[in-house]
């Protein structure tokens, strides 16, 4: 793929954080990206209902994403609103 998107981008980096996610259960499902480099995520399986959903999003997955894009200014679950 020549240039990716940062849309594409994002995608690419949540499906290497997938398989993680997927060994205890859970998921993520990219939404979308905001105007404002805002990614909406949807956590899935267990990852949606585990108490520690907002620190695999925040420390795990946001940060993950915002290492290899310091352009992103955050990752928010669209289910549990951060």
């Amino acid at each position: 793929m020549e240039n990716p998107t940062l849309e594409q981008k994002v995608i690419a980096i949540l499906e290497q954080v997938r398989p993680y996610l997927q060994a205890d259960g859970g998921d993520v499902e990219f939404v979308e990206l905001t105007p404002d480099n805002v990614v909406k995520v949807k956590l899935q399986g267990h990852c949606g209902s585990c108490p520690h959903a907002k620190m695999t999003l925040k420390s795990g997955i946001e940060a993950m994403v915002q290492q290899h894009l310091p352009e992103i200014k955050s990752v928010e679950d669209v289910v549990l609103g951060f």
